[in-house]
């Protein structure tokens, strides 16, 4: 808590040292989810004072079920959003006109969890049961993954836990492997015990959470997009570095959203955050042109979209 309150402290006098060289610009952030560590660079980034450092009054909204970025950003209620990229493209193909600023999960992290007990040993066992998803913002690799297999389920709607499943009243579950495979097995049921399937090992490793904008606020204010994304990055490697700050920032917006979860939950979800953004030695915020180009690939032959934008109109890294 002290280190929440020094960063605290650290960011008004950042604040104060940017206001004098002029005003800062507002901004707002929809993350696509409930506060937890999946978005712990950006709220170190706040906390420590580096959208300030950038010129940004940012303002992180609460994400979460209720609060699509799609619609968000749609509605000129937030001019950043986080995005996976399959939904990003998905979005894109439907007529907002998103762009990605920085790629900072380059594969997938997607599971759908399954209990051997219930008969469910291979993607054919899946069909005609009940398997609980995400909002349409998170379903495409699933979506995509029954299609390839010729399994029909029965879609039940997935909130924040994972105890419809713990129950027996689903017989799979969405689950990303660095927050809910997690969550599963501190409920009692041994990995030995689960069928898990990864979307990476079924031919859609599609990367996912990335920072967007509308093309349009890039075309208009790039400085506005490159202080975003520099600030962004900066809190990530922030994050990485110092794990523990990171936890007590992460910890104080979950405190606030009186979130189910716990420190120890969030410090495993952080380490394998930064195994899965640091795993393929890019820099961070790269999105390779064969992974999206995988990606819209992926997406066309499970008949989600007809067609995909070029790798340079989707991906505008500004200098």
């Amino acid at each position: 808590m002290a280190a929440a309150v020094l960063a605290g402290l650290f960011a008004l006098a950042l604040a104060g040292a940017a206001s004098a060289a002029g005003p800062l610009k507002k901004a707002v952030l929809i993350p696509q989810w409930e506060p937890q560590a999946q978005f712990a660079g950006y709220y170190v980034a706040l906390a420590k004072g580096f959208y300030a450092r950038e010129g940004l009054d940012l303002t992180i909204l609460r994400g979460g079920p209720g609060q699509p970025p799609s619609r968000l950003l749609r509605q000129g209620t937030a001019q950043f959003g986080t995005f996976f990229l399959a939904t990003a493209i998905e979005e894109r193909a439907a007529g907002l006109a998103l762009v990605n600023l920085a790629q900072f999960v380059p594969h997938s992290t997607l599971l759908l969890i399954a209990k051997k007990a219930d008969g469910i040993h291979v993607p054919a066992d899946l069909d005609g049961r009940r398997v609980s998803l995400w909002g349409p913002e998170f379903r495409m690799a699933a979506q995509a993954f029954f299609r390839r297999n010729g399994v029909h389920v029965t879609v039940v709607p997935q909130g924040f836990t994972v105890d419809l499943f713990l129950r027996g009243g689903v017989a799979a579950c969405s689950a990303m492997r660095y927050n809910e495979y997690h969550a599963i097995q501190n409920a009692g049921l041994d990995p030995e015990e689960l069928t898990v399937f990864p979307m990476a090992d079924h031919g859609l490793d599609l990367p996912e959470d990335g920072l967007y904008t509308l093309e349009e606020t890039a075309r208009n204010d790039p400085d506005l997009c490159r202080a975003m994304t520099r600030a962004s990055i900066a809190g990530w490697r922030y994050a990485f570095d110092h794990p523990d700050e990171a936890l007590d920032i992460v910890m104080s917006h979950v405190s606030a959203a009186h979130l189910p979860t716990n420190r120890m939950h969030q410090q495993w979800m952080l380490a394998q955050f930064k195994q899965a953004m640091t795993a393929t030695g890019d820099p961070l915020g790269t999105l390779s042109r064969d992974r999206y180009e995988a990606t819209a690939r992926a997406l066309r032959d499970a008949g989600l979209i007809n067609a995909a934008p070029a790798y340079e109109a989707f991906h505008v890294p500004l200098p």
